[in-house]
């Protein structure tokens, strides 16, 4: 406010030295006129020395008017100035704010954009103590999920160490830590993925593939898992039918699915692919005679490090479908899951044509 006031107080200093210079001009010059009119004509006097007193009151009173003007501009512009940072001031201490964006003037615009601020640093704020949530939260689950392998190595490793075994045990003990090992470099790769999925480090390469080589790509990784317990997988798709999709991250894809299927449904049983070509969307049906889901869990199966209670000492970490959901999400497609306790599930696949 004090540097407002001298601003202004400078502003009328100037404004009236600029002013009396010029009226003292122009007084000079009126009156050098008027000289050369009562020397050509005497008799005029009076009505020249009218003319002088009319120009002198005109000049003081454009004085009056320009200072009285700098006065109401200052006036409103520190009234303008003040409810600026009356709102900033509050804004800061997380006051209620109150806004005239009705109105149509210079103060009520610059309030809506004022407004317009605030809802894009709330809304950040908020983007931001969600990603905050989520890595605190990733980061207890990778904790969780790393330090079970890590401790069954630690202790394998002391026992081999500390007691002395013959052959057979200690080849058990290796394998039991190379298992451990297998499972602690696959959940560092998913995580690996899962990472630039989420932070679009990775760029889909879509193209238009043949889907039958997709899925005969997925299927690879999962054949000897269901030879070992003998479930046979139907495949029934168009080989000719050609979709526009990432093929190496789509056979990740449906690879997750096929393996969760082959992990959870018991010896002898039967998975069926199928394709079915619709208007937008082909759809991919994976079919399972498994354990099946509990409804009531349907909707937190492709949460990140979800697994079920009752699968609680299947292998695995709860990154298979979450990384499944986000492919297929990246690309315009979506997933939906069918599935009843003890009958089966069966995942359907949408994929843009």
């Amino acid at each position: 406010m004090k540097n407002s006031k001298n601003i202004f107080s400078n502003y009328y200093i100037n404004f009236s030295i600029i002013y009396i210079i010029i009226s003292i001009i122009a007084l000079l010059l009126i009156r050098q006129q008027t000289e050369s009119i009562i020397y050509m004509y005497p008799n005029s006097f009076e009505e020249v020395k009218k003319i002088n007193n009319i120009s002198f009151c005109f000049l003081f009173l454009s004085l009056i008017i320009g200072i009285l003007f700098i006065y109401i501009v200052r006036v409103n512009i520190i009234k303008f100035s003040n409810d600026i940072i009356d709102n900033i001031d509050a804004f800061i201490s997380d006051k209620e704010i109150i806004l005239e964006t009705n109105d149509d003037t210079l103060l009520s615009k610059i309030q809506n954009k004022f407004k317009y601020m605030i809802e894009i640093m709330e809304n950040k704020n908020k983007i931001y103590l969600e990603e905050k949530d989520n890595i605190k939260s990733l980061i207890a689950n990778i904790s969780h999920q790393i330090k079970t392998p890590i401790a069954n190595i630690s202790m394998y490793n002391e026992t081999l160490i500390n007691r002395e075994l013959d052959r057979d045990k200690q080849i058990t003990f290796l394998k039991n830590m190379q298992h451990q090992v297998n499972k602690l470099e696959w959940l560092v790769k998913s995580l690996i993925k899962m990472s630039r999925l989420e932070n679009g480090i990775i760029a889909l390469n879509i193209q238009r593939y043949r889907i039958s080589d997709t899925i005969a790509n997925a299927l690879s990784g999962v054949y000897l898992k269901a030879e070992e317990k003998n479930i046979s997988i139907d495949v029934d798709i168009d080989e000719k039918l050609e979709l526009y999709h990432d093929k190496k991250w789509t056979s990740e894809a449906i690879f997750n699915i096929v393996e969760n299927a082959v992990k959870y449904t018991k010896d002898n049983g039967h998975i069926n692919i199928k394709l079915y070509k619709m208007e937008l969307f082909t759809k991919i049906s994976i079919v399972d005679n498994g354990i099946g889901i509990d409804e009531g869990e349907i909707n937190h199966i492709f949460k990140r490090f979800y697994r079920s209670c009752d699968v609680i000492n299947t292998e695995g970490v709860g990154v298979g479908l979450y990384l499944a959901r986000e492919i297929i999400n990246k690309q315009s497609g979506y997933i939906k899951v069918e599935s009843k306790k003890d009958v089966g599930t069966t995942f359907y696949v949408y994929m843009k044509n």
